[in-house]
């Protein structure tokens, strides 16, 4: 079976530092590339109440029509670097659903971003890098963004 790299991507500058470690692993390793993106829950429910369900789906539907233009915007390049790669979309929450897209995929690695928060900003927002990190079921390569 060939090996395949889970590359976790929220589109963000940390992120999207990562794509090309991602695809260097992927290139050394004869791996194929999975590129993955998770789609947020929705707000709340008590937030819901005040928008209409249409408008909700609308929102919802432009929402993924990005999120598959960018993914497929990276499918191009890794492909124009010579790395078999495919996208994949799903609902959820991040550090829930990277581990899990690993193991369905039987990821020999997984490639995410990080921010580089520490201290209070670290503890107030959360770490996703470092809860896939502990939650992973293969190595997680974690690339940090270049600060401004």
């Amino acid at each position: 079976m060939k090996k395949k790299i889970v590359y976790a991507t929220d589109f963000s500058r940390p992120s999207l530092a990562a794509f090309s470690a991602a695809l260097s692993a992927a290139r050394r390793e004869g791996a194929d590339l999975v590129v993955l993106h998770v789609l947020p829950p929705p707000v709340g429910p008590d937030a819901m109440s005040y928008v209409p369900e249409r408008m909700y789906e609308e929102m919802k539907a432009a929402v993924v029509r990005q999120a598959r233009r960018k993914l497929a915007a990276l499918v191009r390049r890794a492909e124009k670097g010579r790395v078999r790669a495919r996208a994949e979309l799903v609902e959820g929450i991040p550090h829930e659903e990277i581990p899990k897209s690993a193991r369905k995929h039987r990821a020999s690695l997984v490639v995410v971003g990080t921010h580089g928060r520490t201290g209070l900003a670290r503890l107030l927002m959360g770490s996703v890098a470092a809860r896939v990190i502990g939650t992973c079921p293969c190595p997680v390569m974690t690339i940090r963004g270049k600060r401004r």
